[in-house]
């Protein structure tokens, strides 16, 4: 299909929560906020390689978290210092780039893109608040307190709860299904927009095999390639496969 791809080499590689991962690749590529990469170790099994987003980046370099859940994210978790990765992309959108006060609203791995968003916004003087949700063990805490203006933690809890949006120009979200579609009605009764970051299954990252495809009010869309950020109320939540 004539993806490009350049090869990396493992920079540094932890453990920062049960089967939480986080790398740093080196890179001559230069990703945006939102963006993601696929992912590749082996050279014949699994055919494909992993699309996972940006956590950071920094001048030839570049950070992911990711979840030990299968064959190929058990490769990435098993590589060491100085191993070689091939990177393909930077693929898909970013959060658009809005003035005023941000809110960026996380849960589990969809906290992983949000801090890179974070630390640009704030980079370019913005107000920028980040609440995020874990299950039972916040990772890379202190990351995450470095990267925004203010940043809150609920772990075990629901993350909406308690949250006044009226005090924001703008909201971002990526996580759990139910958590981006909450997060987009009550932006909505806030009178103001929303974006979400919407995680998916993918075979080639540009939109070619349509793997990624999710319904959306214009028509079906293709994730990796029109996405992985959409406005939230352009979204069709109903489809309970659409994020992952």
């Amino acid at each position: 299909m004539g993806v490009e791809g350049s090869e990396g080499r493992v920079l540094s590689i932890r453990e920062v929560g049960e089967e939480i991962v986080h790398l740093i690749v080196s890179t001559e590529t230069t990703p945006k906020p939102g963006q993601f990469y696929m992912l590749r170790a082996w050279q014949e099994a699994p055919l494909l390689g992993r699309p996972i987003s940006v956590f950071d980046y920094n001048e030839g370099k570049v950070e992911f978290v990711f979840k030990v859940v299968g064959k190929g994210t058990e490769i990435l978790a098993q590589l060491k210092v100085n191993d070689e990765i091939q990177l393909q992309g930077p693929y898909g959108n970013g959060f658009p780039a809005i003035e005023g006060k941000i809110l960026l609203v996380g849960g589990g791995l969809g906290n992983a893109p949000l801090h890179a968003t974070a630390k640009n916004l704030k980079a370019q003087g913005q107000a920028v608040d980040l609440r995020l949700g874990f299950a039972e063990q916040i990772f890379l805490e202190e990351e995450f307190v470095q990267a925004a203006t203010d940043t809150q933690f609920v772990v075990g809890g629901l993350v909406t709860d308690g949250l006044d949006m009226t005090k924001y120009d703008a909201v971002f979200t990526c996580g759990p299904h139910p958590m981006m579609e909450a997060v987009v009605k009550m932006a909505r009764d806030a009178g103001i927009p929303s974006y979400v970051s919407i995680e998916k299954r993918m075979a080639c990252g540009v939109g070619a095999c349509l793997v990624c495809t999710c319904k959306t009010k214009s028509g079906n869309k293709k994730t990796c390639k029109d996405g992985p950020v959409f406005e939230g109320e352009e979204v069709f939540y109903e489809d309970k496969h659409q994020i992952s």
